[in-house]
């Protein structure tokens, strides 16, 4: 008994250090942290979105209704005094399948650049033609430069009966029963395009004759 007396008055009891709080708190995960200024009592932004931040992922995307398709891409060159200077250019065609259609063409210093920057322009010079049951009303033919286009109406059932920068553009408007032809030996695309689109701004409503009785 007296050893074991000696031993707990020998022994030291325990220092508790309390330590100061520096006003940090760690975030708990899946909450996100209070905007700065805010103190304590003000109310919590819930939990952390996916791609919350400056880089701006997760954001809601709006869905573009028109399509773009590229027509045509090329490289050009420009020739200067102090040497050559090479771009990009590309032709693209926009169009919502619903009777409007654009073309754009630019330049720029790569290929995503040229792209883009045509898209943007297609989609600036839209254009609404007129369909009739899924065919154009009447004939129509367009000249721009060497390239001369004609376009006729279809029947239901016949098809894009066209090819090449024709089809594109017809398709991308909505134009589902078509018959074309290239009546120029040109094959630039862009030429072709820019007469098919000329083609396609002269279409017209077809007024129906109204039948005219002679009194006698």
């Amino acid at each position: 008994m007296t050893e074991e007396k000696k031993q707990l008055n020998n022994e030291k009891p325990a220092v508790v250090i309390e330590k100061k709080s520096d006003g940090f708190k760690p975030i708990p995960t899946g909450e996100t942290p209070a905007p700065r200024g805010f103190g304590q009592g003000q109310r919590n932004f819930g939990p952390r979105k996916p791609g919350f931040g400056r880089a701006g992922f997760g954001k809601a995307v709006i869905k573009d209704e028109f399509e773009s398709k590229l027509l045509d891409l090329a490289r050009v060159t420009r020739v200067t005094g102090g040497g050559k200077r090479m771009k990009f250019r590309a032709v693209v065609i926009a169009g919502n399948k619903k009777g409007k259609i654009g073309i754009g063409v630019d330049k720029g210093k790569d290929v995503s650049q040229a792209i883009e920057k045509a898209t943007r322009k297609a989609k600036k010079n839209l254009i609404e033609i007129v369909i009739v049951n899924g065919t154009i009303p009447h004939e129509v033919k367009a000249k721009v430069g060497p390239a001369v286009i004609m376009l006729k109406p279809q029947k239901t059932g016949r098809g894009l009966v066209a090819g090449g920068a024709v089809r594109l553009i017809c398709d991308l408007a909505g134009i589902k029963n078509i018959s074309s032809k290239i009546l120029s030996g040109s094959k630039n695309k862009l030429n072709n395009a820019r007469a098919t689109m000329e083609a396609l701004k002269q279409l017209k409503h077809q007024k129906s004759k109204s039948k005219m009785t002679i009194q006698n």
